[in-house]
């Protein structure tokens, strides 16, 4: 959970120290912002890779090196003079996070017995949602008092708490005998239709979600002092939805996912709709929170239970998937964006997401129909 904790915020912290470190290093916000973008692309192309190449290596061995990675890459991302130093820095932590996701899931998984697996991938979705609500404002509050490099220098202590702890304390053991290196009920068809539907989500959210701020300011009329503190309650809303999400994710797995899916549709559509009156844009904002990080916890958690393999290599592409979504939804925002107002990326996004629930409910009556041939059949 630590672990989980330190990358997310890690990848995120950038998002508030833009103007510091542009400043810092003289360079332009929108370089700085390529921080953030690369990184995300690089997750994108080099999750199932990485995945793959260490697919041999035990796990104990893979999160000690991958927590190494990250204390070193952030210790030289402080200690960086130049704008390419940075980038670079920031690049191996992204490798590093890429490989982490496929990993981790089935370790801790596989400490437990399968009926609370799901609690186990809510316990480390909570720790990724921390880095948002607890994080990155405290990094930026860092930032602000003692300078860009403090904060960026702080993942390097708690992934080296990390490292000792999983070095110490985590059995040594061959990939293949874990646990939960195999899904509990195997379909190929469902890992398709959770991946597409995964993806999907996530270019919806983010067609919306990086122009919140302009949207909050522009549509629904708030002030800058007040939209910063609705995107602290989008933060705990995500909080929220992943804790209760967690609690719920063994008994009800597949309609925690299409109700986190529904939810974010709901969310965005009504923002578009209704976003001009102010309450209003306060709810489906804090609806869109809600759901956001659980999309991706019940995606992961799908992984565990429908993988056609090792179930690594499929939290690979489902991490790669959502990521690779991320950055297209981030682009299309911006394509859309000169075409219409603000409000069109929410439509946009909104119809995307609405499209992945279609993909999740056709899926489920496909294999209802196929369950009820072979009945009849028998």
């Amino acid at each position: 959970m630590l672990a989980a904790f330190t990358f997310n915020t890690a990848e995120n912290l950038p998002i508030g120290l833009l103007e510091l470190i542009a400043e810092g290093l003289r360079v332009s916000v929108p370089a700085v912002g390529l921080l953030v973008t690369g990184y995300g692309l690089t997750v994108a192309v080099a999750s199932l890779p990485l995945a793959h190449m260490v697919r041999a290596v035990p796990r104990r061995h893979v999160l000690t090196g991958l927590l190494a990675a990250l204390v070193v890459s952030s210790l030289v991302a402080a200690l960086a003079t130049s704008y390419w130093l940075l980038l670079a820095a920031r690049l191996l932590t992204a490798l590093a996070q890429a490989l982490f996701w496929a990993v981790t899931g089935p370790v801790a998984a596989g400490l437990f017995a399968p009926e609370v697996r799901g609690r186990v991938v809510g316990a480390l979705s909570v720790a990724g949602s921390l880095a948002l609500v607890l994080g990155v404002p405290a990094g930026t509050w860092l930032g602000r008092h003692s300078g860009w490099p403090v904060p960026i220098a702080v993942p390097a202590v708690l992934g080296l708490v990390s490292l000792v702890t999983i070095a110490v304390l985590l059995p040594t053991s061959r990939p293949e005998d874990e646990p939960a290196a195999y899904a509990t009920g195997p379909d190929a068809r469902r890992f398709g239709t959770v991946l597409a539907a995964g993806a999907l989500s996530a270019t919806g959210a983010f067609t919306g979600y990086t122009y919140v701020v302009k949207f909050l300011g522009d549509v629904s009329g708030f002030s800058p002092d007040t939209v910063t503190a609705l995107l602290v309650a989008f933060g705990a809303a995500c909080l929220v939805g992943v804790s209760i999400t967690g609690a719920l994710l063994d008994r009800f797995p597949q309609a925690a996912l299409t109700a986190a899916v529904a939810t974010q549709a709901v969310g965005m559509l009504g923002l578009y709709a209704a976003g001009g009156h102010p309450a209003a844009a306060v709810v489906f904002l804090l609806l869109m929170g809600g759901a956001l990080g659980p999309v991706f916890m019940t995606t992961q958690n799908a992984m565990l239970h429908c993988a056609p393999g090792r179930t690594d290599i499929a939290l690979a592409a489902n991490s790669g998937s959502y990521h690779a979504g991320i950055a297209a939804g981030a682009a299309l925002g911006g394509l859309i964006l000169p075409l219409a107002d603000v409000r069109g990326t929410f439509l946009a996004g909104g119809s995307l997401t609405a499209g992945a629930c279609a993909v999740l409910l056709g899926g489920r009556l496909l294999r209802n129909v196929a369950a009820w041939r072979t009945r009849a059949g028998a």
